[in-house]
């Protein structure tokens, strides 16, 4: 229950009291019979420790069985834990089986890394940016071709090469340095990601209520999802453990005191290990002024907001000093990689229907832009109505990925944790008392249609931008005139007629693909490097690895051509029947 009293502001109005503005959960009675609802949690984050973990028994009972022997106990607790979760009768009991699942899953997190450790290949950048650093040699903008292959995915860019250098902020790299004498490959790498997952859990297992608490071992340990992106060494994991303490309760930041500090430091330490807290961060710094200016007034709310800019900011530069000092344009060109580098269309997002669904379009650059507005168009809409848009602030921000031209899921879903630290503790009673901006034209009871419009009006440009990008039409057409077959159904060469529809010259470089994303391009043996427009020619076009294998018949195998200034993309289906031997 929560009084409706007021306290002097700094500027002598009236504010909202702590109380009255954060509505916490119920409290929690020790002593007291546990909610039901309290217990279901526990026994849902219980059984989430059961994906995977056969998986995770079967390979380590074959040449591991120390660890085989301590999955088997897992799996005795997580037993043993389901009975007593739906049995013990008080509310402090079911907290300690919260502690037990909590330990049980990061048992198994161990476990995951002891197994499989050999990362993906933002764990090989990060393990050679590593060893670069402590070498004093240059970290970003030089290329490692070598890392590549062998199993390690390659990032190919629209302009028929690949991306073999270090694209991110330098915290990983840093943090990673100092372990390196831990083991070969990349081992420290994912040591890094998986250690920042277990301690983001911890640390929101311990920050959240405590009726709520196996939520978090549930979204961060459970489920097999984030610690499979931690085995792989993903930096955006140790994104989201700094995160975790600047989202939960975040409705408080801008008070003051020691606890402001402290977030502010881990907001800059964020965006100084991956480029995604850089697009949370204008919601988060938005939605604190909104609050603060709800309680204290405009003057007070800028310099509250200030003060944690300045903190974080400097955090942030403190961790990149050395990088801006000894190698200032790579290093801004490296952070900003993943936004300039035009790395190829992929994801599961609406880039998919000009990769998929249709033959392509000479408008692609048009899903970057639409990102962009959908990104600034979300942002003016949470300022516009905070108090309705306000829990949703940790969501809002990935909704502009869907439409860019690298959607991957990813990109939203390692930060789920963030979503349920607001769901928590970010209620809607908090934002009640929040400042919206309202001009007269969107004031008053009567005037819900004018706010829609207003809504509408700033989420257009986006809507504008995809309908170009997905209505576009694909630049060249192409038609397979012959190939070159061994034996044993594999293509070795292959004969593409080209036509180029629109007035606009093109650079095209081809790959053919049988699934999703893009595969490595095909060298062009014969044929002009750019196709005037209206004009044609025939391709000769050689496989990456000197041969390519059909696959069984029914697949769709698709021949593509890209082209990057202007970013198109090109498709047509190849039939088996013409790749005659």
């Amino acid at each position: 229950m929560y009084l409706a009293e007021t306290r002097p502001s700094p500027t002598g109005r009236q504010a909202p009291s702590k109380a009255s503005s954060d509505r916490a959960p119920a409290q929690w009675h020790p002593d007291e019979a546990p909610a039901q609802w309290h217990r279901v949690l526990t026994l849902l984050a219980n059984i989430s420790l059961f994906i995977g973990t056969r998986a995770l028994w079967t390979s380590a009972a074959s040449h591991r069985l120390l660890v085989a022997a301590v999955i088997s106990l897992c799996y005795a607790s997580i037993l043993v834990t389901g009975v007593l979760t739906l049995v013990v009768r008080r509310a402090r009991s079911l907290s300690r089986l919260d502690l037990v699942v909590l330990v049980t899953a990061v048992t198994l997190g161990v476990c995951g890394l002891i197994m499989s450790h050999h990362g993906s290949d933002e764990s090989v950048l990060t393990t050679q940016a590593a060893h670069e650093f402590l070498a004093g040699h240059q970290v970003y903008g030089r290329p490692w071709p070598w890392l590549f292959g062998h199993g390690v995915a390659l990032t190919t860019t629209m302009d028929g090469g690949y991306d073999y250098t270090y694209g991110y902020p330098p915290l990983p790299l840093m943090l990673t340095a100092p372990l390196l004498w831990i083991g070969h490959g990349q081992l420290a790498a994912t040591t890094v990601s998986t250690g920042s997952l277990i301690v983001s859990a911890i640390v929101m297992w311990r920050m959240l209520p405590v009726p709520w608490r196996s939520a978090a071992t549930l979204v961060c340990l459970g489920l097999g999802l984030l610690p499979a992106y931690a085995r792989l060494g993903y930096p955006a994991i140790v994104a989201c453990a700094l995160l975790i303490p600047v989202v939960v309760g975040w409705p408080r930041l801008g008070r003051g005191g020691r606890g402001d500090l402290v977030r502010a430091v881990c907001l800059g330490a964020a965006c100084a290990a991956q480029q995604l807290p850089w697009f949370l961060t204008p919601f988060l710094l938005a939605g604190v002024y909104a609050l603060r200016r709800g309680e204290f007034g405009p003057r007070a709310a800028a310099v509250a907001v200030g003060r944690i800019v300045g903190v974080a900011a400097a955090t942030w530069l403190a961790i990149n000093a050395y990088f801006i000092v000894t190698e200032p344009r790579s290093w801004i060109s490296g952070i900003a990689l993943p936004l300039t580098q035009k790395a190829n269309i992929h994801g599961q997002g609406l880039v998919g229907i000009s990769l998929y669904f249709t033959d392509g379009s000479d408008r692609l650059a048009w899903y970057s832009h639409a990102s962009l507005l959908l990104a600034a168009g979300l942002l003016g809409l949470f300022v516009l109505f905070v108090r309705r848009l306000g829990p949703a602030a940790t969501v809002l921000p990935w909704c502009a990925f869907y439409v860019a031209t690298r959607s991957q899921d990813g990109y939203y879903l390692m930060m789920t944790p963030l979503w349920l630290a607001a769901a928590v503790t970010a209620p809607w009673q908090s934002f009640t008392a929040a400042w919206q901006p309202r001009p007269a034209f969107l004031r008053g009871p009567h005037k819900r249609g004018a706010r829609v419009a207003a809504a509408a009006l700033l989420l257009a440009p986006a809507a504008t931008a995809v309908t170009l990008a997905v209505s576009g039409s694909p630049p060249l057409r192409m038609d397979v005139v012959g190939a070159r077959r061994t034996s044993g159904a594999a293509v070795t060469e292959l004969t593409v007629r080209v036509t180029n529809l629109g007035g606009a010259a093109l650079s095209p470089h081809f790959t053919l693909t049988t699934g999703q994303g893009m595969s490595r391009y095909w060298t062009v043996a014969a044929g002009p490097a750019t196709l005037p427009g209206h004009g044609s020619a025939s391709y000769h076009l050689l496989p990456p690895d000197g041969k390519f294998q059909l696959p069984k018949a029914g697949t769709r195998i698709r021949v593509r051509a890209v082209s990057a200034s202007p970013m198109t993309l090109s498709s047509a289906d190849v039939r088996l029947s013409a790749l005659t031997p």
